[in-house]
């Protein structure tokens, strides 16, 4: 496999930041944080925090008008540097929240929200869920994958259409369903792996779906930790460029859930991988830190229940991380960016 580097830059560390199970967009030259949870099943805030790439800086938007509730395991994209959100959980029972097939969408250029809907009320609609995923095409169409309704989990596949404000359902991901699994679109297909059914987390697959095809096919591997990365949920998969060569990267996560559930926390890895899509093989990253943190540590410490993005969605080779959930069971509050090299 070929030797791939990265390198870990922590941006920031502040208690306004410090969250898990949140949503995390890049927004032109800015990065968006909405939701999450400090204490399990109690909803943080409905607000809208901005952070300029490069700079310590935070602005907080609080709801004006028409906005979002407060909630935890909601999954958001950016396209055409608006925010775009659908569902999660909120309050003390955390429900998913149902808004019948709509999505939020946050405008920085007005600092407003405003509710996508259905054009079509009567057209069928995705069920309301949590620690679902969502992926773009950048064009002008959201894909929402899986999570957690109110009892079990799912597989589904949806397209929303945001020219015609429209749903499509398209084929079921292979089973088993799942939370907490992860989806990223380059190259014309859509890419899932990773999750919890439940009992088991998930690994060793690479699922992909054609939408020319509107089918899946699978690539698997030995999730063993040296040729594959090991199976876990609560992680990350995105799309970058690593020496002009369009690859996946997925990192950290949890490996081993807690038997407190929801309440405690799991096992947490701190890796990353690159998934080469020509060549269909792994390589594990090795990461350097630029400078040490309070801990003494050069890399960001093993979490689960965070939250990942890149910043150019065209040909991105940064990606940025935040807070989340680590083993100690305290929630994380810091910014961190690794540039990857080959």
């Amino acid at each position: 496999m070929p030797f791939v580097s990265g390198t870990w830059t922590r941006l920031l560390e502040v208690d306004a930041l410090r969250r898990s199970s949140q949503a995390i967009a890049a927004l032109g030259d800015k990065l968006a944080v909405f939701g999450g949870e400090i204490q399990p099943r109690q909803p943080v805030d409905n607000h809208v925090h901005l952070i300029p790439v490069g700079k310590a800086a935070i602005s907080s938007f609080k709801p004006d008008g028409i906005s979002p509730s407060a909630r935890v395991g909601t999954a958001a994209i950016s396209l055409k540097e608006k925010l775009y959100l659908f569902s999660g959980r909120g309050g003390e029972a955390m429900a998913p929240i149902e808004e019948n097939g709509a999505l939020w969408s946050f405008d920085t250029t007005s600092s407003k929200w405003s509710l996508v809907t259905p054009a079509d009320s009567e057209a069928p609609f995705p069920p309301a869920r949590s620690y679902h995923a969502l992926g773009s095409d950048g064009h002008g169409s959201i894909f929402l994958h899986a999570g957690c309704p109110e009892k079990g989990r799912l597989s589904d596949l949806w397209s929303f259409t945001l020219s015609t404000r429209s749903w499509k359902k398209l084929a079921d991901a292979p089973d088993p369903p799942r939370g907490g699994t992860s989806i990223a679109f380059t190259n014309g297909k859509l890419y899932r792996m990773n999750g919890f059914d439940g009992t088991t987390e998930q690994g060793g697959c690479v699922d992909v779906y054609d939408p020319r095809e509107n089918s899946w096919s699978s690539i698997e591997f030995p999730p063993d930790g040296k040729n594959g990365p090991e199976p876990r949920s609560v992680a990350a998969l995105l799309a970058v460029h690593v020496s002009q060569k369009p690859s996946l990267i997925t990192l950290f996560g949890e490996r081993d859930p807690s038997s407190l559930g929801h309440m405690g926390a799991g096992k947490m890895l701190d890796d990353a991988w690159l998934f080469d899509l020509d060549s269909s093989k792994w390589s594990k990253v090795q990461t350097f830190g630029a400078e040490k943190n309070a801990s003494g540590s050069c890399n960001p410490q093993a979490r689960g229940w965070f939250s990942a993005t890149t910043q150019d969605v065209e040909r991105p080779s940064t990606i940025f991380v935040h807070g989340g959930l680590g083993e100690n069971n305290e929630r994380l509050g810091d910014l961190w960016q690794l540039d990857l090299g080959p």
